[in-house]
């Protein structure tokens, strides 16, 4: 009799790897989050100024903002005016590409007095590329819980990778909003500007009496001050009893010497 070869039996599936980022993210090509030394022209630097600048017109001076804008291709994102403490004031936000930020910023002192000037400058260069390695490895491990997603069979498997899918979705959208805010900043300029004109202060006009106004205010004044004279006197009476004690102390003395001095001569 022929002996029937038995077919072996099928292995029983594998389950799922243990969800940790670190295992997962091992099986795919690992993502370098050090920025190693940028050359000069590809550094990623952040440009800044605040500028504060005293005008005669400051309608003029709106004028004067609008065509430097647009000749430099520039931009207001942020603008409000105020009147107070004597002034009138415009402020704004320009922002403008780096290759022209140092010729708008001569260009503004034709708008007046230039009070204060402060420029500064960020490098992000080694910020950008972390933050631009750690997107690339938060992506990669997104796709990998995708991929155990779809290999999957359990409920309970399913939900555990899908709660670690929306943990690491959640990290994806903050690293590219940063990163997104990192490259507008280098790609744009920030000037803050501030022109002001100064108001001239309103100050009331002296009310112009007339002549019974005047005799009833002087006949005031003078009652006040007969009033102040007699409460004085009131107030300053020991003073005025001493005084008086002494001079008839003084007096008496006198008499009695002159007194004495005749009889002496006599």
């Amino acid at each position: 009799m022929e002996a029937v070869e038995m077919a072996a039996p099928p292995p029983p599936p594998e389950a799922p790897p243990a969800l940790d980022d670190k295992a997962v993210i091992s099986q795919d090509k690992p993502v370098s989050s050090t920025a190693s030394a940028a050359p000069a022209a590809t550094r990623k630097i952040i440009y800044h100024a605040e500028v504060r600048v005293k005008v005669i017109d400051l309608l003029r001076a709106n004028a004067r903002m609008d065509s430097l804008t647009r000749t430099y291709g520039a931009y207001v994102s942020d603008a409000s005016e105020t009147r107070e403490d004597g002034e009138w004031r415009y402020q704004m936000k320009i922002r403008v590409v780096p290759g022209r930020f140092q010729a708008l910023l001569g260009s503004l002192n034709g708008l007046g007095t230039v009070e204060s000037k402060v420029l500064g400058s960020d490098d992000v260069t080694a910020e950008h590329a972390d933050v631009s390695a750690r997107l690339s490895t938060k992506r990669a491990l997104e796709q990998r819980y995708v991929a155990l997603l779809g290999q999957a069979k359990k409920v309970s498997e399913i939900l555990e990778i899908e709660e670690k899918l929306a943990e690491v979705r959640g990290d994806i959208e903050s690293t590219e909003s940063r990163l997104k805010t990192l490259n507008d900043q280098v790609a744009y300029s920030t000037i803050t500007l501030i022109y002001f004109q100064e108001l001239p202060l309103n100050t009331p006009d002296a009310p112009v009496l007339s002549f019974g106004s005047r005799l009833t205010q002087a006949f005031y004044d003078g009652w006040q001050l007969l009033t102040g004279l007699v409460l004085g006197l009131v107030t300053a009476w020991p003073l005025l009893l001493g005084g008086a004690l002494v001079l008839w102390a003084v007096r008496a003395w006198r008499h009695r010497r002159q007194r004495a001095t005749k009889a002496t001569g006599e």
